[in-house]
């Protein structure tokens, strides 16, 4: 039984170094911004297979075009400790693996911003192990070589907001008829409370999750005091009579 075990770990191990020496590098991202992901990509051959042509919306905008509130909502709704891990959140992984085990499933991903960028530049939707190990080696090679706000900024600009939509500048005029920095308070949050689900939820008929989601995030803004009062009584969204 010994033996095997330490057959079993010395594979593990070669394999682990072996995708680590195939990882992508990452460091053109610092000053060139991507033309496609491998999402965009999976995307396109899902539709491809199913006898459809799928469209891509996508206009990259800068993060200094990006609305302070609209970050915020999305920093608190998907990684509130963005600027404090190095890629992973050891306590999000931890209750990540708590939940996991308890469904006796993997159904929780439990990813920071930086690793479903890395899942969207190079991996697919996957939510098996090894997937999740690549993410992790990808998500530290983002930070060792960019900056946060870049990570940020190249995130905001590729994630899916829809079916075809990529980017907030392209979900902003799809959803709402108008560029990046005009949306208000409230278009903001709910394009940030989508994002876990972007083909199934939509911020325009914010169904029973989404208006959950929504509050949440709103009531941490202005708890935090990343909104005034009028910002918070404007965008509030009553309880869903579903």
């Amino acid at each position: 039984m010994k033996k095997t075990l330490l057959v079993l770990t010395g594979l593990l191990l070669l394999y682990i170094g072996y995708e680590y020496s195939t990882l992508p590098d990452v460091s053109y991202l610092r000053k060139e911004n991507p033309l496609e992901t491998n999402l965009m990509r999976q995307r396109e051959e899902e539709a491809r297979v199913g006898g459809r042509k799928l469209r891509r919306l996508q206009t990259w905008v800068p993060l200094s075009l990006v609305p302070d509130y609209l970050i915020t909502a999305i920093l608190i709704g998907e990684d509130d400790a963005f600027y404090q891990h190095e890629g992973f959140d050891l306590n999000q992984i931890k209750e990540t693996f708590i939940r996991n085990w308890e469904k006796k499933g993997f159904v929780r991903g439990g990813s920071t911003i930086t690793q479903q960028l890395a899942k969207n530049l190079y991996l697919s939707t996957s939510k098996t192990p090894l997937r999740k190990i690549k993410e992790f080696f990808i998500a530290r090679r983002l930070e060792e070589a960019l900056t946060k706000r870049r990570i940020l900024e190249i995130y905001l600009n590729v994630i899916e907001w829809g079916e075809g939509i990529y980017g907030v500048e392209a979900a902003s005029h799809f959803y709402f008829n108008k560029t990046t920095t005009e949306l208000t308070v409230k278009e903001s949050v709910l394009l940030a409370a989508v994002i876990p689900n972007p083909r199934r939820m939509n911020p325009k008929q914010p169904t029973k999750r989404v208006q959950l989601r929504f509050n949440l995030i709103l009531d941490r803004m202005i708890q935090y005091g990343h909104i005034n009062e009028e910002h918070y009584k404007e965008a509030k969204i009553p309880p869903s009579s579903e």
